[in-house]
């Protein structure tokens, strides 16, 4: 059996304590773009866009090009407008724009002129993130490292680089289709087995190829992987009453293992603003995080509305449509709404009152939700020392899971977390599923193969 390739490995903290994790404050903070340099002390708006109902194809592109004007021209008018310090872009690329690499760059492009015109005239401080989309899961057994999908996906890397994009980030998808059915079936091994083991393994081998786009692009800096699609999911899940809530909030903590080894592999930050595993990187690395809460609603759901930002350097709206509001178009709107949760937080900082506003932002939320109580700096700490204390990749998962249950369990016992019946019988079961978890990851990797060869191919991993 191989193991993983192995880059840094984080063994300590980061941070000394609570009043180190706090937005707009990082222990590494990142320059990047047009004279933007990210937790260094302000919070910046990360605004995320995408088009309205349109088929993206030969027929349409020029239509699709117009948007992406209309939302750069847009948003950066109304950061000028507000006299915001700095802003971020984030194109997130929509398939077609992935399998076509050439389609995606020359967004990209539109996107890089737009700042950089700003940049000029006004003097915006900014930055461009491009994530392309992860479409190496076109086949009912992915196959992640060669193959048509990863081909398209190395070139969209590689163009959009070269077309100015300043951070490069991935919602990446390795172990997703053995997550997924954990998820489904409630399978606390199988959901364990595809974080620990396969996830890392994808993101160890993924991160050390976009790390090189970086190395080959001065001014392209390596930003961080999200786990959209596993503790996103089991989130969403959650809020549909599909699966308990503190499963999805378990899931979340071993997700800042699975993140993590992005950047053990070449990776700075700032992560992506659908990673809210974003705290225990910071604690961790002390890398800059995008997060978004409140002002993603037109995106989803949570209930992570306000402490999401407590420990944030760049806050984030998700990913909104352009289409018309009564006041202008949604990304523009959105860039307002950005903004000013950034001037209060700023204005805070300044004030010497920046504790005060985060510990508001936190006891808002934390009692509320087993999900929002593990992103108080009190949890993300125990989570993050029990990662950087765990070994390798699938005793650390297993460490982070198991700290997380025992957070929860110790915050309804203790009366700060009110707990349904369903949702206290399944803490217990998730104890005791870890409990019965091998201690090596050899044991529980030979069970997967045997009872799930239909859903992964273990070569996509190395093994």
């Amino acid at each position: 059996m191989s193991v993983a390739t192995v880059g840094k490995r984080f063994r300590e903290l980061a941070v000394s304590g609570e009043r180190e994790l706090i937005f707009g404050q990082a222990a590494r903070p990142v320059e990047c773009g047009f004279g933007l340099k990210i937790g260094a002390g302000a919070v910046y708006p990360e605004v995320n866009f995408t088009l309205p109902a349109l088929e993206v194809n030969a027929e349409t592109w020029g239509a699709v090009l117009a948007h992406y004007r209309e939302i750069a021209t847009a948003v950066v008018k109304r950061a000028v407008a507000l006299q915001a310090p700095g802003i971020v872009l984030e194109f997130e690329l929509l398939p077609a724009m992935t399998e076509v690499p050439e389609w995606g760059a020359e967004i990209t492009t539109i996107l890089h002129e737009s700042l950089k015109e700003a940049h000029a005239k006004s003097g915006l401080r900014s930055a461009l993130r491009v994530t392309p989309t992860d479409i190496r899961d076109q086949s009912k057994r992915p196959v992640l490292r060669s193959g048509r999908a990863w081909e398209r996906l190395q070139r969209s890397f590689e163009l959009n680089a070269r077309a100015g994009a300043d951070i490069l980030s991935i919602e990446s998808i390795g172990g997703k289709e053995l997550h997924d059915y954990g998820l489904m079936y409630g399978d606390v091994r199988a959901i364990v087995a595809a974080l620990g083991i396969l996830a890392a393994r994808d993101m160890a081998w993924l991160w050390d190829r976009i790390g090189e786009v970086c190395e080959a692009t001065p001014g392209t800096v390596s930003g961080g992987d999200t786990a959209c699609g596993f503790a996103n999911t089991a989130m969403q899940l959650a809020h549909q009453k599909m699966l308990p809530e503190v499963l999805a909030a378990v899931v979340r903590a071993m997700c800042g293992a699975r993140s993590l080894v992005a950047m053990e592999h070449g990776a700075v930050g700032p992560s992506k603003d659908c990673a809210y595993e974003g705290p225990v990187l910071k604690a961790i690395t002390g890398c800059p995080i995008s997060m978004e809460g409140k002002s993603a609603a037109c995106a989803h759901f949570s209930p992570l509305g306000n402490i999401a930002s407590a420990m944030c350097d760049l806050w984030s709206n998700e990913s909104v449509q352009n289409i018309r509001l009564l006041s202008g178009n949604a990304p523009e709107v959105f860039t307002e709404l950005l903004a000013y949760d950034c001037r209060l937080m700023n204005t805070a900082a300044k004030r010497g009152e920046g504790l005060t506003l985060r510990d508001c932002l936190i006891e808002s939320d934390e009692g509320l939700s087993p999900q929002a109580l593990l992103l108080s700096p009190a949890a993300t700490l125990r989570i993050a020392r029990a990662i950087v204390n765990g070994g390798e990749d699938y005793a650390r998962t297993l460490a982070a899971g198991r700290e997380a249950v025992a957070v929860l369990t110790e915050a309804e016992s203790e009366g700060r977390l009110k707990l349904a019946k369903r949702e206290k019988s399944w803490l217990v079961r998730i104890e005791e599923e870890f409990a019965a978890l091998p201690g090596e990851e050899g044991g529980l990797l030979e069970e997967m193969k045997e009872k799930h060869s239909e859903l992964f191919d273990p070569a996509s991993y190395g093994l």
